[in-house]
């Protein structure tokens, strides 16, 4: 069966497993979460990108992948160029869904619901002159909604009106016009931000259509991986999840990645450990 890793900076990856899991149900899969250095979107990106080569090409001895899913947009933009010279396997990365939310709106109204730096980055100007130059678009960046995130993956209690605080640029400007020209799709840009789809939903003051990559990658994934084979036959140890620093914050994720499947946390191995 073949062997695929899912990473990113925190739990957000869990989403897009999610939907990998439901098309791959038989495929062994395997988390790393780069606890230590998170978040990932505060930081340079010549930090990311050699940070993500040195955690990927040890998550991948460690789990002997076949497949890596780049489960974390910041990484994906700044390092998959640099993962792909580096590694030797299929590797999948994400992209905010701007394509479906432009074919799926009916007002031509979008947002883009992502991390400060995501909305600014260059590749999210072409996917946008691509897929919805006829649209328009409000950016709204959020670090906030990471940590809310990551603390609901915790056991934490999210209160809405935290959400509802950090969405409020994507509706202000359309409070008084008609609903047929109001804001009706919003691209959920950071795969951390579905794990807060229940809250979003409540802070928002009409209905609107949430979108993310989830089955977008699912779909890439399972094309890649019918091709596969994995090179060390049946697994032994399906349901490992690795973080960076195991401590008392990590230790938290336990009972989260138990409900998705993943037994075991353990901390990633050094690269002299790998080798011995």
């Amino acid at each position: 069966m073949v062997r695929i890793g899912i990473f990113d900076s925190g739990v957000g990856g869990l989403t897009v497993y999610q939907a990998i899991k439901s098309t791959l149900p038989d495929a062994n899969f395997y988390y790393c979460s780069d606890n230590e250095f998170h978040p990932y979107g505060t930081k340079a990106d010549d930090a990311v990108a050699q940070r993500t080569l040195d955690v990927c090409s040890r998550f991948v001895m460690a789990a002997e992948l076949d497949l890596l899913v780049i489960a974390c947009n910041t990484a994906s933009t700044v390092a998959l160029g640099l993962l792909r010279s580096k590694l030797n396997l299929p590797i999948v990365g994400v992209v905010p869904a701007i394509k479906p939310a432009a074919e799926k709106s009916a007002s031509g109204v979008i947002g883009l619901l992502a991390t400060p730096a995501t909305i600014k980055r260059i590749y999210v100007d072409e996917l946008i002159q691509r897929f919805a130059s006829d649209h328009h678009v409000i950016r709204v960046g959020s670090s906030r909604l990471v940590e809310l995130a990551e603390e609901k993956a915790r056991g934490s209690v999210v209160p809405v009106e935290l959400v509802r605080e950090e969405i409020k640029s994507l509706f202000v400007d359309f409070s008084r016009i008609e609903k047929s020209m109001r804001l009706d799709t919003v691209v959920l840009g950071c795969t951390h931000f579905p794990l807060l789809r229940d809250e979003l939903l409540q802070a928002s003051p009409w209905p609107v259509q949430w979108i993310d990559s989830g089955s977008a990658i699912a779909s890439r994934v399972q094309n890649l991986a019918s091709g596969l084979e994995s090179k060390i036959g049946k697994s032994r140890d399906q349901g490992t999840a690795w973080v960076t620093r195991k401590d008392s914050s990590a230790a938290q994720l336990e009972p989260l990645m138990l409900r998705f499947g993943f037994r075991v946390l353990l901390e990633l191995p050094r690269p002299d450990q790998l080798l011995d």
